[in-house]
């Protein structure tokens, strides 16, 4: 079935780590990509239903945004250049949806570079929803023990990448939550 291998890639996204919490943090047994993934797809949901953005095409920009971490891995940005990361990740996404029947392969194709291109609002408001929901993962890591100097540049990163009016109210109660 053309399905079946999509699947077990998708799968797959509950057996990677999220490797900045490992590099960072030294979390032992950190959130996997699935976990950030599904917790994305809570925030967007809500935030998008609330704002009246397009909900389905933000669920599936979230779903498929990290489906080729699920060959490839997790990455941080100290460990391979913006441009190397995103040829090896559109190899590895093109490879997953090869063989779904063309009717989904070219809307999720769509999504893709959509998200990748930051050319919509959707997309913009994925990328930021994926700062937010890591730095809510940064305070509740922090909460159990992790320092403030090493969650503070997850915090940071996404102080500087959230712009969205609701996003950023959301972030300064994340940050202040103690």
């Amino acid at each position: 079935m053309e399905f079946l291998d999509f699947f077990k890639n998708a799968l797959n996204l509950k057996n990677i780590s999220r490797q900045g919490w490992i590099d960072k943090l030294s979390i032992e047994h950190p959130e996997s990509v699935a976990d950030h993934s599904y917790s994305m797809a809570i925030m967007g949901m809500v935030i998008s239903d609330f704002e009246n953005y397009d909900t389905e095409k933000i669920l599936k920009m979230i779903l498929l945004h990290d489906l080729a971490e699920s060959k490839i891995g997790d990455f941080t940005p100290e460990q391979i250049t913006k441009s190397e990361k995103e040829k090896i990740e559109n190899h590895a996404f093109y490879d997953i949806i090869e063989t779904l029947p063309n009717s989904i392969k070219s809307p999720y194709t769509s999504i893709w570079k959509e998200y990748q291109n930051q050319i919509s609002v959707e997309a913009k408001i994925v990328h930021q929803i994926d700062r937010l929901e890591m730095a809510l993962q940064a305070k509740m890591y922090e909460k159990s023990g992790s320092s403030k100097e090493n969650t503070a540049t997850f915090l940071q990163t996404a102080k500087s990448d959230i712009t969205h009016p609701k996003l950023k109210e959301l972030f300064t109660k994340i940050v202040e939550d103690q």
